[in-house]
């Protein structure tokens, strides 16, 4: 055997080494990655579950409102009460949401833009 021959031998060898360590760095990535998503999902469905179950308590917790008011009004009477004051609940929050979605668009950083342009002006004149 003579030196370029061994070379070629182990520089082979070496590639041959660096390309499994390479196909086993990708597969523990790739099984990384599954045992992340699966937990994901899991966990985006248990999130899902309580908002809806979440969803089912504020209704029954109404309903008990309404039902404790029924003890003392009618019951169409404490129905209306309850529904009502969902509805002014449901104003003051279209009324605050309103007023920031108008505060937030549109959406450009303005601040950012004029010190940009204070930036490029200053950079024109040759201040540093």
């Amino acid at each position: 055997m003579n030196a370029s021959t061994s070379f070629g031998g182990a520089a082979k060898v070496v590639a041959d080494k660096a390309r499994s360590i390479v196909q086993l760095e990708l597969a523990l990535a790739a099984a990384e990655l599954k045992k992340k998503f699966i937990a994901l999902g899991v966990g985006i469905g248990l999130v899902v579950a309580a908002a809806l179950f979440g969803i089912l308590a504020v209704g029954f917790g109404l309903a008990t409102i309404a039902a404790a008011l029924a003890t003392v009004f009618s019951t169409w009477l404490a129905l209306l009460i309850v529904t009502g004051g969902l509805l002014v609940l449901v104003g003051v929050l279209a009324v605050v949401g309103i007023r920031l979605i108008s505060k937030g668009t549109p959406p450009v950083p303005e601040q950012a833009i004029a010190e940009a342009k204070l930036t490029t002006e200053a950079l024109r004149n040759g201040k540093h």
